[in-house]
């Protein structure tokens, strides 16, 4: 499937099955994984769908979705052992999607030899698909996305964060941490056009992070662990991620974090 094709997929799918049930969820249709973890009819429809077309195109490559791994751990290990495999976030920010906000988005990415080489994020509220090719670039709607202005002084730098324990706490020679938009499919593009300066995860998960680590990328931000190693695809860290407008604003944030 051409990137073309890849987005045409996951945007008939959202029509489909995730727009028609957008502030119309009926309370059978949402449920807990785990506490405060919610899945909803259309995560799971919408994955089936996605991963279907996928396996249908691509029977060699393994297809991580977020749904099939809570189902089945041990999809992390194929996953993380395939040269060719794709991650699948049906409706990433389903706590927003849930609650009605518009924030969320399907989200495709795709990885040869562990290394992220094609990314696909469809905000099918907001009308705005990104797409990123390794090597290539990224895009907004077809349109190159060009990396705006930003100020030079740390201290004017907006960071925002995942961990709601971490909101106004303020790390050294930084301003004090906003909370995200509590969706990576948001949150990454919003970095990338300059809405932020850095963002701060924790424990992130391939399907979450993969298509915005690419974007970024392409887009000629920076993304790593506060260890200071770059971001790899197949793994699951533990502590922070950060994603930042470039390496030399990453290595601000990740002294700081330390």
């Amino acid at each position: 499937m051409d990137s073309d094709e890849v987005l045409r997929l996951i945007r008939d799918v959202a029509d489909e099955v995730i727009n028609p049930r957008f502030r119309d969820l009926a309370d059978h249709q949402v449920a807990e994984k785990k506490p405060g973890d919610l899945v909803t009819v259309a995560d799971r429809e919408a994955e089936v769908l996605i991963t279907a077309a996928l396996t249908t195109a691509y029977p060699e490559a393994v297809v991580l979705g977020e749904e099939a791994y809570a189902d089945d751990p041990a999809l992390f290990d194929r996953y993380a052992a395939a040269e060719h495999a794709f991650t699948v976030d049906p409706v990433d920010g389903t706590k927003n999607f849930v609650h009605g906000s518009p924030d969320h988005a399907v989200m495709v990415g795709e990885t040869r030899g562990g290394e992220a080489v094609r990314a696909w994020i469809w905000q099918p509220q907001h009308g705005r698909a990104y797409t990123a090719e390794r090597g290539a670039g990224a895009w907004l709607n077809g349109e190159p996305l060009v990396s705006p202005h930003r100020p030079t002084d740390p201290a004017e730098w907006r960071g925002v964060t995942s961990l709601r324990g971490w909101v106004g706490r303020q790390l050294p020679g930084l301003r004090p941490l906003e909370l995200t938009w509590v969706c990576c499919g948001v949150d990454y593009p919003k970095l990338t056009e300059g809405a932020c300066d850095f963002i701060v995860y924790r424990n992130p998960n391939p399907w979450d992070h993969v298509p915005g680590s690419l974007l970024l990328i392409e887009a000629g931000a920076y993304i790593g662990t506060a260890d200071g190693d770059p971001y790899d695809p197949r793994s699951r860290p533990t502590g922070e991620l950060v994603a930042a407008a470039g390496r030399a604003a990453y290595d601000v944030v990740v002294a700081a974090l330390r």
